[in-house]
């Protein structure tokens, strides 16, 4: 599955044109490093999504093959880290 639609399928972006516009920005990364919209995404892969005030790091368990529940949104992918800019802890 495409990076930008999965994004949008696990809903850590709600729009897949945001996704889109999101990783063409440079902003998100696979394994660290960049990734495009385009990129194919594997189980076991770790993405960082580096938002405006916070960064999240989360790992993808299961690539879905369409469309999934609000529920099942929330098991393809599990949250490593997440930290805010300027955060000391």
């Amino acid at each position: 599955m495409r990076l930008d639609k999965y994004l949008k399928v696990s809903r850590l972006i709600k729009r897949r044109t945001v996704a889109n516009e999101v990783t063409s920005a440079g902003r998100v990364f696979i394994n660290d490093k960049a990734a495009k919209p385009s990129t194919e995404v594997k189980e076991g892969d770790v993405l960082r999504l580096e938002y405006f005030n916070k960064t999240l790091i989360a790992k993808i368990l299961r690539v879905p093959t369409g469309n999934v529940s609000i529920q099942e949104s929330k098991t393809i992918y599990e949250v490593v880290e997440e930290y805010t800019k300027g955060d000391n802890s």
